[in-house]
């Protein structure tokens, strides 16, 4: 097996703003590049939905579906090793003086997977259709084709973040797809065969079983080593871990602490570490309603206090979330360095006394969000010790974000966000949903409760294998 990196899976950082020009050639190719050779197979914590593959529906807020986005499909700009934005299909980009008018050269003789050329016809159509809303769409007052490869976009008026929202994993707008394929098969038709200009072409998708791809030898950029990927949906982390070990696939994503810390002693795996930039936080549901006891700001600090954030890390991640007292990751531009709750049970206590609560009360339903169920576990049995009673509750992934986007849960929720772009994007994602009882948020896999910036837990390999808790594999 040859190992594959889907590199800009991993970046974790911030994407200054829009006030530059940005270019890059494309990588000379050898004379005689070698043929994609072998398949690498996948155990995946997620059923791959098929809106995944359409770019256009791709709005923010996560960042799992740039997995099939990296493989199928390509972007104007993107982050990518060493450049958080990276011109792509886009050779370089200009901003006009007042700021309105961002234009982009394309890159010239590029194809679809069926043969369609890329022109600026391609920019145009994808950008129109995709379901970004009012937050990017709006702010754009006309996108105009100026020749086959240059194509311009006129704001209404100046909006710095224009490429943070663009140029990075914060939207899928930027992502492109070829029109007259959509026109031709629809929408729907789309998502069961998507084209598009990325390393690797749609082969197959069982729904809930998996997605095959196979590289794409006509990709401008590098042609792929590996010639078939094979992404499996494996819910359970015990299965996934013991598929690594049989040598049924090559990579395991998110495994659980004793698994990992198994894999970790054994030479024939390496475990490693996403770097994601995933941010877990305490979402409060019931502290607009007066009646309810998280109403009172003391006693959502005491829930705060009570927690062990870098205990909780040690737990879930192998220690490498960091606990942080913002909602962005600290490498985001304009993130404000706020330091974690320390970690106080006697401090706890008393608030909730001065609250009316020096017996504790009940606190209703928590729910952790898909898959972290030994997190919510262990911040159940923290707020336990303090007198915050509260009963476990879990969901599986699809019918949790219908339910807290529908605003029918009640409780507390440590929830989970992964914006990209910087500060301003990760605050007006969740805007008017605080935490905490300052407004501040959670963070990791821990909890700001507010918490920790989820470095990610481990991923390993052997010979070829590797896992992650949650983490990136690589081979020794």
């Amino acid at each position: 097996m040859k190992a594959l990196a889907l590199a800009a899976l991993l970046l974790a950082g911030c994407v200054g703003g829009a006030r530059f020009v940005g270019e890059a050639a494309a990588q000379p190719r050898a004379a005689a590049a070698p043929k994609p050779d072998g398949e690498m197979r996948w155990a995946l914590y997620v059923t791959l939905a098929p809106a995944w593959f359409d770019p256009g529906e791709i709005t923010g807020g996560f960042l799992t579906p740039f997995w099939v986005l990296y493989a199928l499909h390509d972007a104007l700009v993107k982050p990518m090793p060493g450049n958080l934005m990276a011109p792509s299909l886009a050779e370089s980009w200009t901003v006009s003086a007042d700021q309105r008018v961002y234009e982009f050269k394309l890159r010239e003789g590029l194809k679809f997977h069926n043969g369609d050329a890329f022109t600026a016809e391609d920019v145009k159509f994808s950008f129109q259709r995709s379901k970004v809303g009012k937050v990017l769409k709006d702010r754009v007052r006309e996108v105009e084709v100026v020749g086959p490869w240059r194509v311009r976009f006129h704001l209404h008026e100046p909006f710095p973040d224009f490429m943070a929202y663009y140029g990075t994993l914060a939207t899928g707008a930027g992502w492109i797809v070829p029109r007259k394929y959509v026109e031709k098969v629809g929408d729907d038709g789309f998502k069961k065969q998507p084209v598009g200009l990325g390393p690797y072409k749609f082969v197959s998708h069982t729904p809930g079983i998996e997605l095959v791809m196979e590289a794409f030898e006509g990709y401008w950029r590098k042609v792929p080593a590996v010639k078939r990927l094979v992404f499996k949906s494996v819910p359970e982390p015990t299965t996934r871990a013991a598929m690594l070990k049989n040598g049924e696939v090559d990579v395991a994503y998110m495994l659980d602490t004793p698994t990992a810390q198994q894999l970790k002693r054994d030479p024939a795996f390496r475990l490693g570490f996403s770097g994601a930039i995933g941010v877990h936080y305490l979402d409060f549901f019931d502290q607009w309603d007066p009646k309810s006891p998280w109403h009172d700001r003391r006693v959502r600090l005491a829930a705060n206090q009570a927690i062990d954030r870098r205990a909780l890390s040690e737990a879930e991640t192998l220690g490498a979330s960091r606990p942080t007292g913002s909602m962005a990751p600290r490498t985001f531009e304009f993130t404000l360095p706020l330091e974690p709750y320390a970690y106080d049970p006697g401090k706890a206590r008393k608030l909730l006394a001065e609250a009316g609560y020096p017996n504790g009360f009940d606190g209703g339903d928590f729910y952790p969000y898909p898959p972290y169920w030994s997190a919510g576990e262990t911040i159940i049995g923290y707020f336990g010790a303090v007198g915050i009673r509260m009963k476990l509750r879990t969901m599986e992934r699809a019918a949790f974000q219908a339910a807290w986007s529908g605003k029918t849960l009640h409780g507390v929720c440590m929830c989970t966000m992964a914006n990209f772009g910087n500060a301003r994007r990760c605050s007006s994602s969740r805007r008017g949903r605080r935490i905490g009882g300052s407004g501040k948020r959670c963070s990791t896999r821990s909890s700001k409760l507010s918490t920790s910036e989820r470095g990610s837990v481990p991923s390993t390999s052997s010979s070829g294998r590797a896992a992650s808790v949650p983490a990136w594999p690589s081979r020794r």
